[in-house]
């Protein structure tokens, strides 16, 4: 496809109003989003739930995408050096250039060079007791001429602080000291850093955060304050902020006496706290959630690792029209993985994963926003998380109203080569069905009352190729099923470098 003129496919029955963010200043755009808001609430159909409103920002799928090349990325150069002991000053970075190249369903191909420039520092004093450490990233987001999603083609994102935090470790501090090694020992973490719960499927987000750890032989206790960090999306896109702002308070309980095995059980809280930039006298769009979960991670026999978990939601949300009267939040979300590292020196694995996340038939707009969202009753039972989990290149849904399938293998082809001994190659299959049929999922152009949503054949190459140079590859190929009037199939390709210094 010509550069500057991407083919636009959109499908929609009745009257449907459409409207184009791009070019519009950051006011008129939400203004735009405001009126086409407000036509929904009236009952006009537009192309999303929030289309206007959602055309501001990526949408759902660019957003899974673009963590799963950081978590590649982040995987690559996991190489930054722990605590220790003594005292010390490490620093460190690294230049990432990744091409992107995919169909979303609405633009049959956008185009993106993302440059990513990341630079950290980490200081440990007092043999391993005091602990800082940061992280910044520089981006440029540079999209072919209207591939862009809310107009603007060069897009330099920062510069950001992605992690930055001071760590107090008691243990090493009484060690340092002279003193007596306490028999609960203490982990206190101020300051921004990825959480997570569990497994990472209920919580996985980088936060703003107090975060105090006591662990013994036998277990490690976590407690949790903590808010967004302002500047990431929120999963709402039919409010119009500028900032992302919900709190979260939790506790977390991980068993470790357990030589295989290592339960877990946590709550969270999550309270909404949002300044809408344009607010509604007839919608309110506070979302108060409480997750309560149980699982566990381990090793059943060698070489045969799982993970489990299950999730349950409860709180109160606001529907489609709703603004004196709450809903009542009743949903649930489940994920089991069971993968087996074969023996030998090719480090060859293969897996399988399920996942659920139950919908909402009433929610006939969008799984996650206030405006398209609940109506009919006063009982929302879409699971809206703040987990993380790969659901695919290429549809790369959120895990709200699905089921989803996947086996995937991989291995290093050639580990006694001196070149391409650290190249992995792999791949997975997705197969995905909605909860609820008529319930909507993350991506709006599933615009059928089909359960059958499709299937995905992914592959990857990752391959470090010296200790400062790596290259990865990833071409997704999804095939839309009944629940989509274009079955038209969709494909991503991404490639890139990066190196670190």
């Amino acid at each position: 496809m010509p550069t500057g003129s991407p083919s636009r496919r959109i499908h929609s029955a009745g009257q449907t109003v459409a409207f184009q963010s791009a070019g519009l200043s950051p006011t008129a755009r939400g203004v735009q989003a405001a009126v086409a808001n407000a036509l929904l609430w009236a009952g006009l159909p537009v192309l999303h739930a929030s289309s206007a409103a959602a055309q501001q920002r990526e949408p759902d799928a660019f957003l899974n995408q673009q963590r799963a090349v950081d978590e590649r990325v982040a995987a690559l150069q996991d190489r930054q050096p722990g605590t220790g002991g003594g005292t010390r000053l490490d620093y460190g970075g690294w230049y990432s250039l990744h091409f992107l190249l995919f169909d979303d369903g609405v633009e049959s191909s956008r185009t993106i060079r993302r440059h990513d420039l990341r630079a950290w520092a980490r200081a440990v004093l007092g043999d391993g007791a005091h602990e800082f450490y940061f992280r910044g990233r520089l981006s440029l987001l540079d999209y072919n001429s209207g591939d862009a999603f809310d107009g603007n083609d060069d897009d330099v994102d920062g510069p950001n602080l992605e992690r930055g935090y001071y760590r107090f470790h008691l243990g090493a501090a009484a060690e340092a000291y002279g003193r007596a090694t306490p028999g609960i020992d203490a982990t206190l973490t101020l300051g921004r850093d990825l959480v997570e719960f569990g497994s990472g499927f209920a919580l996985s987000e980088p936060l703003d955060h107090v975060a105090l750890t006591l662990s013994t032989d036998r277990f490690v206790l976590t407690g949790l304050v903590a808010q967004t960090v302002g500047s990431r999306p929120d999963f709402d896109a039919s409010r119009i902020t500028t900032r992302t702002r919900r709190a979260f308070f939790g506790a977390e309980l991980k068993w470790t006496q357990f030589e295989r095995h290592e339960p877990f059980a946590h709550v969270l809280w999550q309270r909404d706290h949002h300044r809408d930039e344009y607010p509604s006298v007839l919608q309110d769009f506070d979302y108060d959630s409480f997750y309560v979960g149980f699982g566990s991670t381990g090793e059943i026999v060698k070489g045969l690792r799982y993970v489990g978990e299950w999730v349950y939601e409860s709180g109160r949300s606001f529907g489609h029209r709703r603004f004196l009267g709450a809903d009542v939040i009743r949903a649930w979300a489940l994920d089991a993985e069971l993968e087996y590292l074969f023996p030998g020196p090719g480090r060859a694995r293969a897996s399988v994963e399920y996942i659920f996340a139950s919908g909402d038939g009433d929610r006939r707009g969008s799984p996650t926003d206030s405006i398209g969202g609940n109506r009919f009753d006063h009982t929302d039972n879409g699971f809206v998380g703040f987990g993380y989990r790969d659901t695919g290149l290429s549809f790369a849904p959120r895990y709200s109203n699905l089921h989803m399938w996947r086996a995937g293998a991989s291995a290093h082809p050639w580990p006694d080569d001196e070149v391409l001994g650290n190249l992995e190659l792999g791949a997975n299959v997705f197969l995905y069905y909605k909860n609820h049929r008529r319930g909507a999922v993350s991506d709006f152009t599933a615009d059928q009352p089909s359960g059958f949503l499709g299937w995905e054949l992914d592959g990857y190459a990752n391959w470090a190729i010296t200790p400062d140079v790596a290259w990865t590859a990833r071409l997704g190929a999804f095939f839309p099923g009944d629940a989509f009037s274009d079955r038209t199939t969709r494909t991503f390709v991404i490639t890139g470098m990066t190196w670190s210094f």
